[in-house]
């Protein structure tokens, strides 16, 4: 029988055996082939224990439809898109309906809809979505391309939101445009970025979880941190988790851009006097901060890395990347290739 996790059990009518007695709903990870992508997805499912074995397992309509969308979203994972879910985030960040946000993107009225529910946005709709999600600069425009579409009080709702987003976002978005700059070299896969192109939210993400976790996690410490979340997933997975590109530097792998990694809007970050009197950068984790971007199989990477290098010291954590294979490889300014993290020592 597949692995299976049970979610709960209730009492009803069986449409199976017709009988009320305990059914069980549980959950799976299955396969299904999706444009021609085999894609794993988590599958809910009913169970009757009086039914004969090939009529045991049942799925109603609404379950199969909320099933169907668990495998479209991995596809769209898959794929580099975004998920259903982050496209009505993207609508309700606006304060929209779906109709009124297919207005302020031009397209037609029940795009959105389709792309909420049943269908997989093609790319250039999926990079317009994205335009809108990280720059509430660029939801501008397109609101006053199409305001035409809307009453004289919707526009002025409209626009009034636009604007808020604008004044909260703005400085996000500029300091994620400036570290995302660092990378533009790097915007295709390779082993420089372990297959991965740069994913801003995810290292945000990742910061935070670090510093939830390790007592006093300040910035030299947390870039060999991130580095073996990284190598360690290349080595596990064949790609790294944030798309960034290390170097050989003096004090270990140190990822491009990582002065103005560390002025991204959600990193708290904090300028604090060591007990040698030096300047240091304390890393705090961010309230409310969204886990969602980072999967299972990652966090239980990083659960790895903390439980290693919590109680290091940022000297001990130094010597020991000094001692991987992949800095004793490279030259000092040499870019550290994921095709060395293959030779990290486990842990």
């Amino acid at each position: 029988m597949q692995k299976y996790t049970l979610v709960k059990r209730f009492h009803d009518d069986c449409p199976v055996c017709g009988k009320t007695h305990e059914i069980e709903e549980r959950k799976r990870i299955s396969k299904i082939e999706m444009k021609g992508e085999e894609v794993s997805f988590e599958e809910h499912y009913y169970y009757c224990a009086n039914a004969s074995e090939e009529e045991k397992e049942f799925v109603p309509g609404v379950m199969l439809d909320d099933n169907l969308q668990n495998a479209r979203n991995a596809y769209r994972t898959k794929m580099g898109l975004l998920t259903s879910m982050e496209i009505v985030a993207i609508r309700r960040k606006y304060g929209l309906s779906q109709v009124d946000f297919s207005k302020l993107l031009g397209v037609g009225e029940v795009t959105i809809t389709r792309y909420e529910t049943k269908a997989i946005q093609d790319e250039p709709y999926d990079i317009m979505l994205r335009l809108v999600k990280d720059n509430p600069l660029q939801a501008l425009k397109l609101f006053e391309r199409h305001e035409d579409l809307f009453t004289e009080t919707k526009r002025a709702e409209i626009k009034a939101r636009i604007i808020d987003e604008i004044d909260s976002d703005g400085k996000e978005y500029l300091s994620r445009q400036s570290f995302g700059a660092e990378y533009v070299v790097y915007s295709e896969p390779s082993d420089s970025n372990g297959y991965v192109v740069l994913n801003i939210g995810k290292i945000e993400a990742m910061v935070s979880y670090f510093a939830e976790r390790v007592e006093n996690l300040f910035k030299v410490k947390l870039m060999k941190m991130l580095w073996y979340a990284d190598a360690l997933f290349f080595k596990q997975f064949g790609k790294s988790m944030t798309g960034m590109v290390y170097r050989h530097e003096a004090m270990g792998a140190l990822p491009i851009g990582h002065y103005k990694l560390m002025d991204l809007e959600n990193i708290d970050v904090k300028e604090e006097m060591s007990s040698s009197f030096d300047l240091m950068l304390h890393v705090y984790p961010i309230k409310e901060m969204d886990y969602s971007v980072l999967n299972e199989d990652e966090k239980s990477i990083l659960d790895r890395v903390v439980d290693k290098f919590k109680d290091f010291s940022t000297k001990e954590i130094v010597e020991y990347m000094h001692k991987e294979k992949a800095y004793v490889e490279t030259e000092p300014g040499q870019i550290i290739p994921f095709s060395l993290a293959r030779l990290i020592r486990d842990f």
